[in-house]
């Protein structure tokens, strides 16, 4: 509907007021506002942002996400897309007939003016995708230089040694585990895990259905779809089956949904994380939501009574379990 396209084209000019409305307990950070999920129980901020350049949003943790500003309303507010439109117009004193069930066009010189901002928003936002795109060229050539200059891992590295794994896929450079994520048939991305576990992706790289396979999947099948890589190890080795490392919670779905397209004949089974100590149990509510998308099964970790509630995966069960044999 035009009326919407247009709503949510001018609202970006607005985009501070609106979302701070929107998500009053949120903190503005350089072009984004973090802010709780108001969906969940959150207790704090984290996972949520609204990008303030372009009013795309998404929920890392749950999976949530939004190209708009008119789709975030109807998030919060829990409202249709027309309606939710029909909202932001009113903050914004728009006077358009067709989204309060009224006939007949807005008035001329607001037409005029909608249709100039729309143009000229659509093309920002254009522009602004064609930067990302140049941009995650760049890094995926980055990302294939550092992978070439890389070593077999050392199976005593720190990390492998604390999740008891084996180093499926991934090399070392220096003391960093790389954990390569392709997509489309290409290596686009690494994740770099440090000694002590803190892991990172490259700057300005893609992670959005992009993945670590690990083993080759086989016409029908089981493949697994796990959260990240050290996890994604565990599943492997206990089952044998395949497995796609996702990364995140967020990036769940996507992944999933690129598995269903690339392998429709698979059994496909989410391994979600169980974050019992966590608000809304995000874990959980991501592989639930990515195993309704693909039309997948859903697997969770079953945990022993006297298992400590900290532990949340499929490693950290494997892990106490060996220590309590």
């Amino acid at each position: 509907m035009d009326a919407i396209r247009q709503v949510a084209a001018f609202a970006q000019r607005y985009a501070p007021a609106l979302v701070s409305e929107l998500l009053p307990e949120g903190k503005r950070q350089g072009n984004e506002w973090w802010a709780k999920n108001p969906t969940r129980a959150d207790r704090s901020a984290g996972s949520f942002s609204v990008s303030l350049k372009d009013g795309r949003w998404n929920d890392f943790a749950s999976g949530d996400r939004g190209g708009d500003l008119v789709s975030l309303a109807a998030f919060v507010l829990n409202v249709s897309q027309s309606n939710a439109a029909a909202w932001v117009a009113r903050r914004l004193g728009l006077d358009i007939p067709a989204l309060d069930g009224r006939t007949g066009p807005p008035p001329a010189d607001l037409q005029k003016q909608l249709e100039r901002v729309t143009r000229e928003t659509e093309a920002k936002a254009a522009d602004c995708i064609r930067q990302v795109q140049v941009r995650q060229q760049e890094v995926a050539e980055q990302a294939a230089q550092l992978w070439s200059s890389a070593r077999r891992p050392n199976p005593d590295h720190a990390y492998l040694m604390r999740k008891q794994i084996t180093p499926w896929m991934i090399r070392q450079r220096g003391s960093e585990l790389l954990v390569p994520l392709y997509a489309d048939g290409f290596m686009v991305n690494l994740q770099r895990i440090a000694l002590d576990g803190q892991k990172r992706f490259l700057a300005g790289a893609r992670v959005k259905g992009a993945y670590c396979p690990i083993g080759k999947p086989v016409t029908g099948g089981r493949l697994y779809v796990a959260e990240g890589w050290a996890t994604a190890c565990t599943v492997y080795q206990l089952t044998g089956c395949p497995v796609a490392a996702a990364m995140n919670a967020g990036n769940l779905k996507p992944v999933a949904l690129a598995m269903k397209t690339k392998y429709p004949d698979a059994q496909l089974v989410i391994a979600g994380d169980d974050d019992r100590q966590t608000e809304g149990n995000p874990g959980r509510t991501a592989a639930m939501a990515a195993a309704v998308a693909a039309g997948a099964e859903v697997s969770f970790p079953e945990w022993p009574d006297d298992a400590p509630l900290s532990l949340s995966d499929f490693n950290d069960l494997h892990v106490w379990g060996a220590d309590h044999e």
